[in-house]
């Protein structure tokens, strides 16, 4: 039994390399969410990021994972740490707060449910992945791609040509907010 190419013990050690990265995003999120130290939540959360971005390149995901690792683990750590170089810290015992036992049990009931439906979720290289359910389209953008483009990259001809309004859409985003967190940072230096 083959899955995209590879036997059966690939696949299981694969698996293992996925729960692995699944049960380390697990305990990091669980970890900044009831982390008491705002340093500590903020340093667990770039550990967390970086697992998601891992995450993004075990399921092929490149672009998502590059963006993931610069985004989130780099740039918003960095814009966290400095907001608390910019601040006071708050005293442990001033600050101690019981867990919110509806808001846990809202994330506990949402977490069993995304537990459940992972079931529903076809293997990666899948032939009944829904991608593959519908050849033509798939098919099409690969033998299009260059003809429409002339960029010899598919994944690239479509994020810059197909999809590049939401393309520029999303860079336009991170760009405002970089600018929005540069003014913001340049206030708090001169004030």
């Amino acid at each position: 039994m083959t899955v995209s190419g590879f036997a059966s013990p690939v696949v299981a050690q694969v698996t293992a390399v996925e729960a692995s990265l699944l049960a380390f995003v697990v305990f990091t999120a669980l970890a900044t969410a009831l982390a008491r130290d705002v340093l500590a939540a903020v340093i667990v959360f770039g550990a967390y990021s970086l697992g998601m971005a891992a995450l993004y390149t075990f399921y092929r995901a490149p672009d998502v994972a590059l963006t993931e690792a610069a985004i989130s683990a780099g740039v918003t750590t960095l814009l966290l740490l400095l907001t608390l170089a910019k601040t006071t810290r708050i005293d442990h015992e001033a600050a101690f707060e019981s867990v919110n036992l509806p808001a846990a049990g809202a994330a506990g009931f949402l977490f069993v449910g995304l537990l459940l439906t992972m079931g529903d979720i076809p293997a990666i290289g899948s032939p009944d992945a829904p991608v593959w359910s519908n050849p033509d389209v798939s098919q099409w953008y690969l033998a299009e791609s260059y003809a429409q483009t002339h960029v010899e990259n598919t994944v690239m001809a479509v994020l810059a040509a197909f999809r590049g309004f939401d393309t520029f859409g999303e860079a336009v985003v991170v760009f405002a907010g970089g600018i929005a967190a540069l003014i913001v940072l340049h206030r708090e230096v001169f004030a």
